[in-house]
């Protein structure tokens, strides 16, 4: 699979998700064949999380983004369930605290950046800032931001994000940003698969309604978030997410891509160090 068709053009000045087909399988013919695949990626995953974890140099972190119902828990359940725990954390941010409040922005989201040879995924994350608190800008006066700080602020956000994962890229810890990208005709039939079965119901809301008639101000929200901060250290995938199949091979792929790309391996043992091993190898069997 050519990871590369999923990126967005970093510094693209136009951009635009109609291009950009939801139903696309990169010719993947059916769901077995992606079925292989992703038993493929994730099988290298977890070799590549092993050496990541033994390193203990770089942090990875996963970010997914998307509409409601595009996928984003089965695809972190599929595409993980093969790697070590111990190397992995998964954070769900929801509605920020008073504490949270309290806080610039980004304040919850750095807390919880991965350590050194971990994984940390973020199920939904601080672009939640410039996309659901743009669509319902009266969640900003909840933030408290002085009157001077409020001029321009979603451009401040873009160009603070951008610095944010420069440093973290220059720091060691590396994001991967995935956009599941879902047609609003996929969404209903999901939303209503979740009303037609009862152990599907706890899944669906009044405010998944609510959400779904804002649907052209969310996409024009992603347009611009994805063109703004779709970066040469940190780019946007736009995955399609129509075929759940699909999605779930796509991100396991570029996931091993980029963690390829790090070059990574267990640690060197010197040669002194291999003989004190030794002398404890006949301590251990005398």
């Amino acid at each position: 699979m050519n990871i590369d068709r999923f990126v967005v053009p970093p510094d693209s000045k136009k951009f635009s998700l109609d291009k950009w087909d939801p139903a696309d399988t990169s010719g993947i013919r059916d769901e077995k064949e992606a079925a292989e695949r992703l038993e493929k990626a994730q099988a290298k995953l977890a070799e590549l999380q092993e050496k990541l974890y033994a390193q203990d140099s770089w942090g990875v972190l996963l970010i997914f983004q998307a509409l409601d119902a595009a996928g984003k828990d089965g695809t972190i359940k599929a595409v993980m369930s093969g790697i070590n725990p111990q190397g992995c954390e998964v954070f769900s941010f929801k509605t920020p605290s008073a504490e949270e409040l309290d806080h610039d922005f980004m304040w919850r989201y750095l807390q919880r950046m991965p350590e050194r040879g971990r994984i940390g995924i973020f199920n939904r994350s601080y672009y939640e800032e410039v996309l659901v608190v743009r669509v319902h800008q009266n969640f900003l006066d909840a933030q408290k931001l002085p009157p001077p700080c409020q001029k321009d602020v979603f451009k401040g956000r873009f160009e603070d994000i951008n610095a944010i994962e420069r440093y973290l890229v220059r720091n060691g810890v590396v994001p991967v940003k995935f956009f599941l990208n879902v047609s609003k005709e996929a969404q209903l039939k999901r939303f209503l698969k979740r009303l037609d079965k009862p152990n599907k119901n706890w899944k669906f809301s009044e405010n998944d309604v609510k959400e779904r008639a804002l649907w052209d101000k969310y996409t024009e929200a992603f347009e611009d978030a994805l063109k703004q901060t779709s970066t040469k250290e940190a780019p946007w995938y736009v995955i399609p997410a129509d075929n759940k199949w699909y999605t779930r091979a796509a991100v396991a792929e570029v996931i091993v891509r980029r963690l390829e790309e790090l070059d990574l391996d267990f640690p060197e043992v010197s040669d002194r160090r291999r003989a004190q091993l030794q002398e404890l190898r006949k301590m251990l069997v005398e």
